[in-house]
């Protein structure tokens, strides 16, 4: 990830110029260039068709959007735009943008965010939590599947880990699986997942 050196973009000037393009987010009004590799974009594929398969077993009225970005605070501008959502499609009737972008605003509006980690893991083990808890989304995971993130994250010594954070009251609650793990979503009980099973091959 690289932050692109420019003037600072207010949230509007970033939806009409980068809306469509998955490649960057924006933090405070910086530019950031998400850089995705094939590998990452391989488990963040392989992650989709699971938890579709789980929504469809489960028969929620949820999806995954294809593209979309969520605006944590309406008086930022920051955009980010998680590897996979979930959106819950009866609540998207209160969402004030909705209709002319995929901009999401509520946390009511998300089941689930998913991060797969790159080099900015930082942002995903720190930020990211602090943002997507006051926005009350209930279920963030954070699928460090090369195990980039630091010892005070994922333990020593540092190994691919998969942090499922549920939202108990205003924080975070978390749990870690490694290689070999059943990964247990309180938000998916049918969901059959290992960090095996979305590795690149």
């Amino acid at each position: 990830m690289s932050y692109t050196a420019q003037k600072l973009l207010s949230f509007q000037e970033f939806v009409d110029r980068y809306c469509d393009n998955p490649r960057y987010e924006l933090a405070d009004g910086e530019l950031i260039d998400m850089e995705p590799t094939g590998p990452h974009e391989t488990v963040s594929g392989k992650l989709a068709t699971k938890i579709g398969i789980a929504i469809a077993a489960e028969k929620q009225p949820w999806f995954i959007p294809r593209t979309c970005l969520i605006r944590p605070f309406s008086d930022a501008a920051t955009a980010r735009r998680p590897d996979i959502v979930v959106l819950d499609e009866t609540a998207l009737v209160s969402e004030p943008l909705w209709e002319r972008e995929p901009v999401i605003t509520l946390g009511r509006s998300i089941k689930l965010v998913v991060e797969v980690v790159s080099t900015n893991w930082e942002t995903d083990y720190a930020r990211k939590v602090e943002e997507y808890a006051l926005l009350g989304i209930p279920e963030y995971w954070i699928v460090d599947y090369r195990g980039l993130g630091g010892v005070a994250f994922i333990g020593k010594p540092k190994q691919p880990t998969v942090t499922v954070c549920e939202l108990v009251d205003e924080d975070y609650t978390k749990q870690q699986f490694r290689l070999g793990q059943q990964i247990i979503s309180p938000l998916l009980t049918s969901l059959e997942l290992r960090l095996d099973d979305v590795l690149p091959r």
